[in-house]
């Protein structure tokens, strides 16, 4: 199976081909068509088997596809680390689209009122809610990811508060790295008869291969420092940035650091 096979555009098979990742993984096979349909999903999946680009290849797609109905997805993750991996994943796939996106990084941040997808932990997207500076009250899509750490985050009370803003007409996509007792509650209120996706472990470790056999065509999914120096801006690679505009003035931010190395997931 190929990515056309699972319904995703041409510009965004163009960005996934010139990345260098020639095939799904088994969650990318199972949950991008069942995004495309608009169905709620449920996807319990390890990390490092291609989990967050399993969401960001079609919702690319979505909002490209719907111009004449403007289409605001809500991307909520455990903290601000997580917001960064995944805003990179978008800006690198965006490459032939023309998607505007809002990561929330810490407290004070202005939003981009044109954004499509805002990306955010929820305690820092509650406070823009809050003072009015964040509706979420548009939201069509609704991605969370994962919802078993942003528990360990202690922050199941603010995701909580989150949907009672949202409105209830929207799919809802949602991952967990492992069923859990405590969100289980939550989890009824947000998804509405999803199609449930689960990676066993045999899949498990087909990912582990597959990631491994990937670490020698593309970079790694998490941002990694190199030393234990905090990472230093790029110069030449900023002038390179500019000089080429290669991302659309949407440059990873792993990109303009020296010493970084990053694992797609």
């Amino acid at each position: 199976m190929n990515f056309a096979d699972l319904g995703l555009s041409d510009k965004t098979i163009k960005a996934i081909d010139e990345f260098g990742i020639k095939e799904p993984t088994t969650v990318q096979s199972d949950v991008i068509p069942s995004i495309l349909q608009g169905k709620d999903v449920f996807t319990i999946a390890p990390s490092g088997c291609g989990k967050t680009t399993s969401y960001v290849f079609p919702l690319l797609d979505i909002i490209s596809q719907n111009s004449n109905e403007q289409k605001y997805i809500l991307i909520i993750t455990p903290d601000s680390e997580q917001s960064v991996v995944v805003s990179d994943r978008m800006a690198i796939f965006n490459k032939y689209h023309e998607i505007n996106e809002t990561t929330l990084k810490g407290k004070g941040e202005d939003i981009n009122k044109e954004a499509n997808v805002i990306i955010g932990s929820p305690d820092l997207l509650l406070e823009l809610a809050d003072d009015d500076k964040l509706d979420l009250g548009k939201t069509n899509i609704l991605v969370v990811d994962d919802i078993n750490l942003i528990k360990k985050k202690k922050q199941l009370a603010n995701l909580e508060k989150i949907l009672e803003i949202l409105p209830a007409d929207k799919q809802n996509i949602v991952y967990t790295n492992r069923r859990s007792k405590e969100t289980q509650g939550i989890l009824d209120k947000i998804l509405k008869a999803p199609e449930e996706i689960k990676i066993d472990k045999a899949k498990e470790a087909e990912a582990e291969i597959s990631a491994k056999s990937s670490e020698n065509q593309a970079p790694k999914a998490k941002a990694v420092k190199t030393s234990s120096r905090q990472p230093v801006k790029d110069k030449e690679a900023l002038d390179l940035i500019k000089k080429y505009n290669s991302f659309n003035g949407k440059t990873p931010e792993f990109l303009t650091y020296k010493g970084i190395i990053v694992n797609i997931d």
